[in-house]
């Protein structure tokens, strides 16, 4: 296949639709600004944990530490209103909220809806794109292990699953098929790419497939779908996950077909660090890519790694840069001729 390059004004980008949570969404959202302007991050809202989850508790409202994650990377504020939204109380009644989950709280106070918060918000920080909680109903998330056993809440997933020592079998959310925000749904609808984030599978990514309505608008949708898959497993809920294992996960949680292509790492990673993770019980996702192929899904290899105080990452610009290209690459032969061009071929 021939390789080409993404080159457009981001004003005049593809309609891109991120869907995910935590800190791989938000990752893959930094570097994807700079592409396009035309980009909708569709994010749960099943955590229950931390600043959170005590928000969520005493004030009935959606939890906002994903959005608010999303949103510090889609900002385009001074420096110093950045610091502002990262920052956490250390002490008092407030030790360990974050300034930005308490602005967003407050605006869910004098906004009708979560959802409206949400872009009030959005507009005080001059974001790019668009954040849209995948619902705004209150839902808790419940995992199933292969032994029978369970346990509700997201926060508890991780100790719960090492406890059992057993693989997750499904997760579900309660109560059960919530509404999708109608406008997820229609960004979904009208997207040129949709984009299955890195993050944490059970608990980030497979909770926005069980709300009503957004895997039917991907189902019909002809827009390019990417998985991004996770570069490393992750301790306490993919241990010994090959790339295959995570594509039948989000699969099972959904249909057969939900993507036709991945997106993994070929970047090299330091022994020493490897070495790290494997005594945390996590290890460099393997790509059996024989058994992908045999789920129908296309692996595409890329360099989009990177290593930060010893912690493994996707690289943000990488990462944008190779999904864009894929676009450019899936789409050229289809592109509209009495358009500006958006892709060169790269020499």
């Amino acid at each position: 296949m021939e390789r080409y390059i993404y080159q457009v004004a981001p004003e005049q980008g593809a309609k891109v639709v991120a869907i995910g949570g935590g800190t791989g969404l938000s990752t893959m959202l930094r570097g994807l600004k700079l592409y396009t302007k035309n980009l909708t991050a569709i994010v749960t809202v099943a955590d229950d944990g931390g600043g959170s989850g005590v928000l969520r508790q005493e004030m009935g409202m959606p939890p906002p530490g994903d959005i608010r994650h999303c949103m510090e990377a889609l900002a385009n504020v001074e420096p110093l209103m950045g610091q502002l939204l990262q920052y956490r109380f250390k002490e008092g009644g407030l030790t360990g909220q974050s300034f930005g989950n308490l602005i967003l709280a407050a605006l869910n106070g004098i906004m009708p809806t979560f959802d409206q918060a949400v872009e009030a918000m959005s507009q005080v920080l001059a974001i790019t794109g668009r954040i849209l909680p995948v619902t705004t109903e209150n839902v808790l998330l419940e995992a199933e292990f292969e032994n029978g056993a369970t346990v509700l809440g997201e926060s508890h997933i991780c100790l719960a699953k090492k406890e059992q020592d057993c693989r997750i079998r499904r997760v579900r959310l309660l109560p059960e098929n919530p509404p999708a925000l109608q406008a997820a749904i229609t960004a979904i609808e009208e997207a040129e790419m949709i984009i299955f984030a890195p993050g944490s599978l059970y608990t980030s990514i497979i909770p926005n497939l069980l709300v009503d309505g957004i895997v039917d608008a991907v189902r019909r949708s002809d827009a390019l779908k990417v998985y991004a898959c996770n570069i490393m497993t992750e301790a306490g809920e993919t241990e010994g996950y090959t790339v295959s294992d995570h594509i039948r996960a989000l699969f099972r949680h959904s249909y057969a077909g939900l993507f036709n292509l991945c997106l993994t790492n070929s970047a090299s990673i330091p022994q020493a660090v490897l070495q790290r993770y494997h005594r945390e019980g996590a290890s460099v996702t393997f790509c059996d890519k024989e058994a992908c192929e045999a789920l129908g899904v296309e692996i595409v290899t890329r360099p989009v790694a990177t290593v930060e105080n010893g912690c493994v990452r996707h690289n943000p610009g990488h990462l944008a840069r190779e999904l864009m290209n894929l676009h450019a690459e899936r789409t050229i032969r289809i592109a509209d001729r009495s358009q500006a061009p958006r892709y060169q071929r790269e020499r």
